[in-house]
């Protein structure tokens, strides 16, 4: 039963439920789906439950090949620039700070923790996989793994996804507490957002959607058209010595795409998305072998350090820069957050500033990042490379 691939799909399928219950109903929500799906399926593999990376299944190579690209489509489809018009100019601002701030991160990072010597040989694909996540979102983390074929580098990816994790959450918490401690010290007028921008959806604020088979059909056509016209560009152009990654060509299909009417009526790209990137992260569990682990020793705390000196510059940069802009603290925090978490953490981060005007404009400006991260990332790995 173990070799059997419809059983092993249904084992990743019922993780993922598992994770999305748990998250909803307990106090496991604070960990977040994406970490719970990759800890469950890692367990499993170990215990001979399903395949481990040692005899990994031809599933496992068709989700990282097939299915992890098309929920990275999918996911930018969800990026409107017309309606991140809407976060407003200072948020915008502040946002491309942070994102400057995040590459000039990695790149003094590596400087300090001599990451060539001490990561090792993936370091610059590390360190591009920590920019574009600290750009906008984990999209754009994976988008660098897949390319690199990092994501079968198990027990090193999820270490990497943990560290990230680590740091999200310390960005979290100091992305709060920074705003009231600086408005004691140095008083700034709320730069209010218009009355005009609507609320969030439940499409927004829960990951759900109205759908239908028609548009999931135009939806997958879509991105098998996208996936198969993206690889095809990419080898002409490496054949031609323009060696452009495949996945950054898809991105940028699906960003164009993503600007027409027509495609902004399809419903169904965000959950097929996110469905997508479990499933992915799912199997990079099941590529973590718990008796390697302790073998990282060293690299864990290197990855660590370089890490925390990303962040660190990041937010040094985009709270200097706002400081001396004169930028509302809390406009402030909320793009710093968005660059660092994404899209959920920027709105649970507006919550808890109880910044209601700024619900919207945090959704808007992560689905930002989710754009321009990938563009970012493989900057910064063309830098190392």
């Amino acid at each position: 039963m173990i070799d059997n691939q419809l059983f092993i799909l249904g084992i990743l399928f019922l993780n993922i439920a598992i994770c999305e219950w748990l998250v909803s109903r307990t106090f496991l929500k604070h960990f977040g789906t994406a970490m719970l799906v990759i800890l469950i399926t890692a367990v499993e593999a170990n215990i001979g439950v399903i395949p481990s990376s040692t005899d990994a299944p031809i599933l496992y190579d068709l989700i990282f090949q097939f299915i992890a690209p098309l929920a990275i489509f999918m996911l930018i489809l969800e990026c409107q620039i017309s309606a991140i018009r809407a976060a407003g100019m200072p948020l915008l601002i502040m946002f491309a700070i942070g994102s400057f701030g995040t590459m000039a991160g990695a790149i003094i990072g590596g400087l300090i923790a001599a990451g060539p010597e001490n990561i090792g040989e993936f370091f610059p694909q590390i360190a591009g996989m920590f920019t574009g996540t600290y750009t906008g979102g984990s999209i754009n983390f994976n988008a660098v793994a897949l390319e690199y074929d990092l994501n079968k580098e198990g027990n090193l990816y999820a270490g990497a996804v943990a560290i990230d994790n680590i740091w999200t959450a310390i960005w979290m918490i100091i992305t709060i507490a920074l705003p009231q401690a600086l408005s004691k010290l140095w008083p700034r007028r709320l730069n209010k957002q218009s009355d005009s921008i609507q609320a969030p959806s439940e499409k927004d604020l829960n990951d759900t959607e109205k759908v239908n088979p028609y548009g999931l059909s135009i939806l997958a056509v879509l991105g098998i058209g996208a996936l198969l016209f993206s690889e095809f560009v990419s080898d002409q152009l490496k054949s031609a010595g323009i060696p452009i990654p495949s996945i950054l060509i898809l991105t940028t299909i699906s960003l164009l795409l993503a600007q027409l009417k027509r495609i902004q009526k399809i419903h169904g790209s965000r959950l097929l998305g996110i469905i997508g990137i479990y499933l992915f992260l799912a199997v990079i569990g099941a590529y973590c072998d718990f008796a390697t682990l302790p073998k990282m020793g060293d690299l864990a705390y290197h990855l660590l350090f370089f890490v925390g000196i990303v962040v660190f510059v990041h937010g040094l940069i985009t709270f200097g820069l706002g400081a001396l802009l004169k930028q509302d603290w809390d406009i402030i925090a909320l793009a710093s957050q968005a660059n660092v978490g994404g899209s959920g953490s920027a709105l649970a981060l507006a919550r808890s500033l109880n910044r209601h005007d700024l619900l919207l404009p945090a959704i808007l400006i992560g689905t930002l990042g989710n754009a321009v991260g990938t563009y970012l990332a493989f900057m910064v790995v063309a830098y190392y490379s």
